[in-house]
């Protein structure tokens, strides 16, 4: 379980060098995992993909007491939905390993980097079992440990909230019952039985694309143009019965608000993407815990309205975000120093949330790791304090 490299280098998972297109790759993918450890200034760094974005409880207590014996005593949340341990010292890889893999975090060593995945953390029973079948399916097959740490799958129950998190593949809940399934441009309707095997037929058929195009891809927008991915072949070997669907527009959906839900659910989010072990273990007792790709929790299923509105008193007590109109509710940062080599300041001890209508993203240097989608404030460290202040991305 050695680090991944060297050197410190804290890219995050949306790290905007990655949108250019036709690049060609000279090198292997070394995102982070659970036991392929980064080094980073402050430690080793362990990401944990959470591929059906639901914790139990005890997998909350286990990775909580992780952090406090092997880390910072902090858990971090990532714009994929998935949960990383700081700070980790050396020649701790082999205890980690066990304490997850007795938990049932670790299903298969080889593919734990290639479980990603996020999922409407509002969903139903009937998306939630796509999403767990899904993965069951990418740990069940030798050819799959060829997809980058960054392909990203997305589980959609039809509000359009993760789809729009420019996934690799998305499949899409229709009301009629049935799923489409999405790759780049093109899409297909399925049926429900065989939506998750569909969703891993199109992963075969970007890979086959990559493969062909001979660039390294590690992800659908990083093909060239032009290069074509045989969606409608790879199903057809599958034996999945498929319809193309022209012009097959995404729904738009936000994420949930922080706040109650629905009168049964609650949802919080993390100040900057970080939580103590302590705050962690706050959101017990609860059925599950729900990670979601906004950096916060949701927590479903109380027995009416009243007892959530008091769990969310008590989590707001705990220092989590509970409302929107919070100025923190759309504020994020990179990790920064100490952390971060890279970074020309202290990010999180400088940010702050700023006035205006978009969300604001406070980086330590120019590569803006983790920024949000869509436009956003762009404050990026140029010293100690010093920040340059532009506006990236698109209001469209």
């Amino acid at each position: 379980m050695p680090p991944s490299s060297p050197n410190p280098q804290d890219r995050g998972e949306a790290h905007i060098r990655d949108r250019v297109p036709d690049r060609v790759r000279e090198r292997g993918d070394a995102c982070p995992g659970a036991l392929r450890l980064h080094r980073a200034d402050d430690g080793a760094l362990a990401r944990l993909r959470i591929p059906t974005g639901v914790l139990t409880p005890r997998q909350v207590r286990v990775l909580a007491d992780a952090s406090d014996r092997l880390g910072d005593g902090h858990l971090s949340l990532t714009s994929r939905g998935n949960v990383e341990l700081r700070g980790l010292g050396e020649g701790c890889g082999l205890q980690l390993a066990d304490a997850l893999r007795e938990a049932g975090l670790l299903p298969s060593e080889r593919h734990e980097r290639v479980r990603n995945m996020v999922v409407s953390p509002l969903a139903g029973a009937q998306v939630r079992a796509w999403a767990a079948r899904l993965d069951e399916l990418l740990c069940a097959e030798d050819w799959t440990t060829e997809l980058s740490g960054r392909f990203l799958f997305a589980v959609d129950d039809g509000r359009g909230d993760v789809a729009a998190l420019a996934p690799d593949v998305t499949l899409l809940a229709e009301a009629a019952g049935t799923a489409l399934v999405r790759i780049g441009q093109a899409a297909y309707r399925v049926s429900s039985a065989d939506a998750p095997r569909a969703a891993l037929a199109a992963a075969d058929a970007f890979l086959a694309a990559a493969r062909e195009a001979g660039t390294g891809a590690w992800r659908v927008r990083e093909l060239p143009a032009g290069q074509d991915v045989d969606v409608a072949e790879h199903l057809r070997r599958a034996a999945i019965a498929a319809e193309y669907v022209a012009d097959a527009a995404l729904p738009v959906g936000a994420p949930p608000a922080p706040g109650v839900v629905g009168d049964r659910s609650v949802c919080v989010l993390a100040r900057l993407g970080r939580v103590t072990t302590a705050q962690f273990r706050a959101l017990l007792p609860a059925r599950e815990v729900r990670v979601t790709p906004w950096r916060g929790f949701v927590l479903p299923d109380f027995a009416d309205r009243v007892a959530a509105e008091q769990r969310l008193r008590a989590l707001d007590e705990a220092g989590f975000i509970t409302r929107s109109d919070s100025p923190w509710a759309e504020v994020s940062a990179c990790t920064g120093r100490p952390g971060c080599a890279k970074s020309l300041s202290d990010v999180r001890a400088d940010a702050r949330p700023r006035e205006g209508a978009l969300p604001v993203h406070w980086s330590g240097c120019a590569r803006r790791c983790g920024h949000p989608q869509g436009a956003w404030i762009d404050m990026v460290a140029t010293a100690e304090g010093a920040y340059q202040v532009t506006v990236q991305g698109s209001t469209k």
